[in-house]
C-alpha cells in the first residue's frame, strides 16, 4: 500500500470515505441484492445488511498506529496459506483496505492454520505473533473445530484465553466466526461453535465478522446458492475470499470510527514486550 500517512484526525471520518471509495467496485450481472437494506459500502455482489455483517469494538492499536503515523502491521491467520484461491486473500485483504484507508501502509503477514483447532492452535500462535509483532490479528477460527466434532464449551475456552493473551500485549483482535454451508446449518454441534465465537467476541469486546450469517444471506439471493462463494472442502471460492476481504476491511473501518484518537501516543503506556518464553494458554 502507498507510504504516505494520514494525518492524525484523520481516522474520525474514515468510515464516509470508505463507503465512497468501495461504492466505486463495478457491479457483476449474477448478483441480485436489494440495495435499499444491503450495505452500500461493498461491491454489488457482496452486499449485506451491516447488522447482519459485523459487531464493531474498539481497535486502540491500530488507532494509535495511525496517530504516530506509522505502518499497520497485519497478522491474517486461520484458513490455508497453499496455492490455490486461498493464498490470493492476501492481495483481496491489501486492495479492500487499500480503498478502506487511503495514504495508510498496511503490511499483512497471513499464516494458515489448515485443519488446526482453537485449542491446539495456542503454541503456533503465540510463535506467529512473536515473529509478526502485530497491531492487529484477523483470525478465521471455527470451521476445522465444527467439523472436527469439538466440544464447544472447550473450543470456547480455549478461544477466549487465546484473545485474551493476545489483547494482554497490546493487539487488537478481529474475529471470523465459521463458513456457512446449507449442510450444516441444521446442524446442532456446527451452530455450537458460530455462536461460540460471537460469544467470545462479545465478552472480549473485539470485532466479529459474522461470516456465517454474510454467506447465508448471499447465499439465499443467488439461483447457485453458496456455490457461487464455496469452492470444496469447505473453502471460499476466488468470490467468497474477495467478499470476505471486503468485510474484514469494512469491519475494521466501522470500528475505527468507534475508538478514541489517544491524546498524546508518546504518553501511551508501552505493550509488554514480546519473548520466545512467553506462553499463549492451551
Amino acid at each position: 500500500m502507498s507510504a504516505a500517512r494520514r494525518p492524525p484526525w484523520l481516522p474520525a471520518v474514515t468510515l464516509a470515505a470508505l463507503m465512497l471509495a468501495m461504492s466505486a467496485s463495478p457491479p457483476r450481472a449474477e448478483q441480485t441484492v436489494d440495495p435499499g437494506t444491503a450495505e452500500p459500502s461493498l461491491s454489488l455482489e457482496c452486499r449485506v445488511p451491516g447488522a447482519q455483517l459485523y459487531t464493531a469494538a474498539r481497535l486502540g492499536a491500530v488507532q494509535a498506529a495511525l496517530a504516530e503515523k506509522r505502518p499497520i502491521k497485519l497478522l491474517a491467520i486461520g484458513g490455508s496459506a497453499a496455492p490455490g484461491a486461498s493464498a490470493s486473500y492476501p492481495a483481496k485483504l491489501e486492495a479492500a483496505l487499500e480503498r478502506a484507508l487511503p495514504k495508510v501502509d498496511v503490511v499483512i503477514d497471513h499464516r494458515g492454520l489448515p485443519g488446526e483447532i482453537a485449542s491446539g492452535a495456542a503454541e503456533r500462535l503465540r510463535t506467529m505473533v512473536v515473529e509478526a509483532e502485530p497491531d492487529l490479528i484477523v483470525w478465521q477460527v471455527g470451521t476445522h473445530d465444527a467439523i472436527a466434532r469439538v466440544d464447544a464449551d472447550a473450543f470456547e475456552s480455549a478461544l477466549s484465553e487465546a484473545v485474551a493473551w493476545i489483547r494482554s500485549h497490546g493487539i487488537d483482535v478481529v474475529l471470523v466466526d465459521p463458513i456457512y454451508t446449507a449442510s450444516m446449518a441444521a446442524d446442532a454441534d456446527y451452530n455450537r461453535i458460530v455462536e461460540a465465537v460471537r460469544t467470545v467476541a462479545t465478552q472480549q469486546k473485539v470485532p466479529l465478522v459474522r461470516r456465517y450469517e454474510a454467506l447465508h444471506y448471499l447465499s439465499s439471493r443467488i439461483d447457485r446458492g453458496e456455490g457461487h462463494f464455496l469452492g470444496r472442502q469447505f473453502r471460499l471460492n476466488d468470490l467468497g475470499l474477495r467478499c470476505m476481504a471486503e468485510h474484514v476491511a469494512l469491519t475494521i473501518v466501522t470500528s475505527l470510527a468507534k475508538t478514541e484518537a489517544p491524546a498524546d501516543p508518546k504518553a501511551a503506556p508501552a505493550a509488554p514486550p514480546l519473548t520466545g518464553t512467553q506462553r499463549a494458554p492451551g
